[in-house]
Parts: structure tokens; sequence; C-alpha cells
């Protein structure tokens, strides 16, 4: 039977965007199952011949990691799932996560010329289908099974050897990248599992920790080796790194709270959003006491933040079973930076929104637990640096949310563990490591990027950074001046230290 004639762009154009189901609202707030359920194989091959297949693709220059988006989508239009999947994973070291948790709205469903006029083709969602397939279709490459072919041929061994501090998105994407292209890689993660933001700052709700797993056994898989309890910093320097490998990536994401500066703060039953989230996510403190770590299981939260860190803050509170969980931001919901999707979540599970309050002080009783969060009313100025409407206060509008919870989500800074060991870093004037266009630090050798580089940003735009800094490394390894140093034995870094994964 010939194959059929290929669509037209009138009857691309004609077919409607398919909405990715959901589990139901009332089911999904009594546990932490993953809230979004995929696409099946039919709808996804229907969403597929939505995309135009420009000559000139715009949505490929709104990819952080430069997936070639039409061709991956070519293939899942032609039923190619495994073409799909090569192309997929041969520009994007972690398509699970990305499908799951990217912005794409903001980056290449932006860019989509569908979105011009109508609503884009649902990018992030066919990536996350491929990426689930090519997961449960695909053998290991540890499994040296004739079916685990790489979408990303490896090199030949290079001898040299890269250690990547942080196994964030930033820093797996990397050692995806420089495990192709041949060289030896050590990922040191400080905690007991690797994953870095992905398992403790995400909820499961929205990227289960077994999808992480996976990404992390696939790499593992290409030779990628993992030093677990290795705080850089404490456990090692980075000076001790640079005598041992041949060169250094620096991906430890920027982890230190900021907290809301306000009378109150030190009261039992407030949070920072990294401490919440990681007793949760990581540490599954939701089942306390079968899980070793504890959290307030507050009736009352108010969550104060706009972006997506405190949105998986409010719904996690949700969750443990708050009555009420209330997100309380400064200006109104155009403005919040967090995920469209997300936001609309929320909403069906329930959570009360506070536009245009800022907190003044934290209420306690006399046993100094937290009893209520002091609010004042803003309304919106001029705009400020970033484009939004600067929140100014409105006299007079004092007023207490009741509430027994209070998880501060306004951002984080650069932690200086590492930084603080090794003076001769260059740092900016918010502790962040500054780099050069190749990602290189003041010291030769030592790459940086991701949040310590950027400041609080997304996943995709980590993982960006890992892939160029990746090729930079290779480039570095492989130029002239380049004399060869390992310094320490291979085997010095995993024997003996209870690290190694």
């Amino acid at each position: 039977m010939s194959a059929a004639a290929p669509l037209s762009k009138r009857e691309r154009l004609a077919i409607a965007r398919h909405d990715m189901p959901v589990r139901e609202a009332l089911v999904r707030i009594g546990g932490f199952e993953e809230v979004n359920l995929g696409f099946t194989e039919q709808v996804a091959l229907a969403e597929a011949q939505r995309c135009l297949q420009c000559r000139v693709a715009p949505c490929v220059a709104g990819c952080p990691v430069g997936v070639d988006i039409p061709a991956f989508l070519g293939r899942l239009e032609d039923g190619d799932l495994a073409g799909a999947a090569d192309v997929l994973l041969g520009g994007n070291a972690l398509p699970a996560v990305t499908g799951r948790v990217c912005p794409q709205e903001s980056q290449c469903e932006a860019r989509c010329v569908l979105a011009r006029k109508g609503q884009s083709v649902a990018i992030g969602h066919l990536e996350r289908y491929v990426a689930d397939w090519a997961r449960e279709h695909r053998a290991s490459p540890a499994s040296g099974s004739a079916s685990s072919e790489s979408a990303r041929p490896q090199r030949a061994p290079s001898g040299r050897r890269v250690a990547i501090v942080g196994s964030g998105p930033g820093g797996l994407t990397a050692a995806g990248e420089l495990a192709g292209l041949g060289h030896e890689v050590t990922v040191f993660e400080a905690l007991h599992v690797p994953g870095g933001v992905l398992v403790y700052g995400i909820p499961e709700f929205r990227l289960p920790n077994e999808i992480v797993a996976g990404e992390v056994a696939r790499l593992e898989g290409l030779g990628v080796r993992f030093a677990l309890n290795a705080v850089i910093g404490r456990t090692y320097t980075l000076d001790d790194l640079r005598a041992g490998f041949d060169a250094v990536f620096v991906a430890v994401g920027a982890g230190l709270p900021v907290f809301l500066d306000i009378p109150g703060e030190g009261l039992k039953g407030v949070y920072s959003a990294n401490e919440y989230l990681t007793r949760v996510n990581l540490m599954q403190a939701y089942a306390f006491p079968e899980a070793d770590t504890p959290v307030l299981q507050g009736r009352r939260v108010v969550v104060v933040g706009g972006g997506n860190v405190a949105v998986d803050a409010v719904r996690t509170a949700r969750r443990l079973g708050a009555h009420e969980a209330i997100l309380a931001y400064r200006r109104t919901r155009a403005e919040m930076p967090a995920r469209a999707e997300e936001i609309r979540h929320a909403e069906e599970e329930g959570i009360r929104f506070e536009m245009l309050v800022a907190p003044i002080s934290v209420h306690g009783d006399a046993d100094r637990w937290v009893t209520g969060l002091k609010c004042r009313r803003m309304a919106l100025g001029e705009p400020d640096d970033s484009g939004r409407h600067r929140p100014v206060p409105v006299a007079g509008s004092e007023h207490i949310i009741p509430c027994d919870t209070v998880v501060a989500a306004i951002g984080t800074r650069a932690n200086p563990l590492l930084t603080a060991t090794c003076p001769d870093l260059e740092l900016g004037p918010w502790g962040n490591v500054v780099t050069d266009a190749r990602g290189m630090t003041s010291l030769p050798g030592v790459f940086a990027g991701g949040d310590i580089v950027r400041g609080s940003a997304t996943v995709i735009l980590a993982m960006g950074d890992g892939k160029r800094a990746a090729h930079a490394i290779d480039d570095y390894l492989g130029c002239a001046g380049y004399d060869g140093r390992h310094g320490h034995d291979g085997d010095d870094w995993q024997e003996g230290s209870g690290h190694e994964r």
C-alpha cells in the first residue's frame, strides 16, 4: 500500500492544538502523582501534523540547546519514533526532563509560526512523548543490547579527565556531551542522590524522581561516574579538582535562599522554599514517620512569591493537607513569572491567590509559633528594570492573613561554600562566578554555567550553558597549548571515598 500523501499547509492549519490530559484536581491533591498524563501515540502523531516544516525554523532559534525541532517532529509525524528519538536525543541530553519543566511557551513555542495568529505546535508535550517512548523502548547503553544504539555516537577515548561540580541540569548535560566526546567524566554531587535541583527543588507531581534517575542511569551507561556526598569546598576544594583533572565545570546552581528580611521571620513555622521543597521532594517528608525527615503540615499556609518555586511550594502545601493554601504576590497575575500551566493547575487545585500584597511581619504566639502574616496592599507604579510595573505601597492597607506556616519563595543567590575556598576565582557583585564568552572562569581550565553564573534561571538555560561549556572544554583540551597533565591517578577519586554511586 502506498504511503499517504503529505498534508497540505491548509490541512495542517485546520488541525486544532491538542490539550494535555491531566489527573483530576480533587484526585491529584491527595498525593504526589504526576499531574500531566502524557499524549497517546494517536494524539502525538496528530499534533506533529500541525508542524508546517518551515524552511527557516524560528522555533530552533528559541531552543537554548538547539534541538532540530522540525526534524524530530517530521519523523514523529511519519511514525518513525526511533528516528524522532535519535534527533531529539542528539540535541537534548535530558528530553524527558525538559518535556515536563521547560517553559516552551516562552521559548521554542513562542517562536512557532502558528503562534502568530493562533496556538503553537505543542512542542514540549511532543518532546515528552518521544523521550518517554525512548525510555520505555530502548535498552540502557550499559545493557549491551543491540537496541541500545546511541543517538549521539561516542568518540574514541581521549584520555582526558573532566570533573563536573553539581549534578543538576547543567552538570548532567555537560556530562553527557563530554562523555560523547570521548572524555572521562566524574560528577561530584553534594547530596546523597544525583539530580540537583531536579530532585530536591521540583515536586514529583511535575517531575517524578524516577524520570531523573532514568536520565542519570543513561549517563552512567555512557561511562559517567557520580561521586555523591562530595561537597566541593569541604570534602574537596576546587584546587584539589584542578590538580586531579584536566578541566573542571562548575554547575552548583544558586542554592542559597533569599529570605523576606521582616520581623518575626525567625518564628517556628517559617520556611525557605528550598528547605520546604527539599524536605518533601528529596526526603519524602510527606511519609513521616515512615521517612526519617518531618515537615510541618500546616492547616493554613501562606507562600510568598510569584515564580515557579512559589507555585510548586503552595501546591505542595495543598497536598500536605492544608485546608487553605495561599499564594501572596506583590504584583498581579499578569506579572507572575511562573508558567501559565502551573498557575492554571494551582487554581484548579483550590489555591487562593492574594495579589498585590507584600509581607511586613510574621506574627506568633507566646510559644513562638506562627499565627499570621501581616501584609500591606500594593498598587502598580512605573515599570522597573525588568519591564514589569513596580509595586508601591498603599497607605493604611495593612492587614493580617491568619496562618500557621509561612514559606518564603522570593529567590536564591550563589552559595559561597565553593567560592570562599578559592580566592583567585573572580566573582561578580552578587557572588556569582564571572566567565568569558566561552564559559571559562578566571582560572584556566575551570568553566562554569547555570545559576552560579546567571543567578536564578530555568532548567533549560542551565542545560544550554552545560552544552556550550562541554564543547568549549573539548576545544580547550584539544588546543595546542594543552600539556596533557592529569594530576592524581583516576582511581584516587573513587576508591575508598564512599562517595561514588
